[in-house]
């Protein structure tokens, strides 16, 4: 099935997740240094995504006194290094568009879950898929599309 060409980008919520955890690692959890550099960083990542937080996290090599540090440290350029195209948020936010997934995850519960958990409903795994994949067009805009070409 063709979605269309579809912009990828990662949830802010898990994105700011990381930020964090690496900031409590740094500066300590609650203290004035770590909400200070919590807020920059949610406004680098926000504004300049990858370029600006690659820049923060250099930062931090500075402050590396311990191994543990330092492989998180390695394991978070590596997590924002992979999703490095999917950082778009200062461009959603622009266009007045979500950055996180849960209204995605909304959806599927209310919409797909109303149909597939309905009293005494079985499914088998084949069939089920098949039934996911005829709500996902219905509540896209391909479902016409898709009735004409499925003759």
């Amino acid at each position: 099935m063709e979605l269309g060409k579809v912009r990828e980008c990662l949830d802010v919520y898990h994105a700011l997740e990381h930020l964090s955890g690496i900031g409590k690692l740094f500066y300590g959890e609650g203290t004035a240094a770590y909400k200070k550099w919590y807020a920059s960083a949610k406004k680098d990542l926000l504004s300049g995504g990858y370029k600006l937080i690659e820049k923060r996290l250099a930062l931090l090599e500075g402050d590396v006194r311990t191994d543990r540090r330092r492989e998180v440290l390695r394991r978070l350029h590596g997590y924002f290094l992979e999703h490095s195209e999917r950082l778009c948020y200062r461009e959603r936010l622009w266009e007045g568009r979500a950055m996180g997934s849960g209204q995605v995850e909304g959806a599927c519960k209310s919409m797909v879950g109303l149909r597939l958990k309905q009293t005494g409903t079985r499914w088998k795994v084949r069939n089920l898929n098949r039934m996911l994949s005829l709500c996902a067009l219905r509540y896209s805009d391909a479902w016409e599309n898709y009735w004409k070409t499925a003759n």
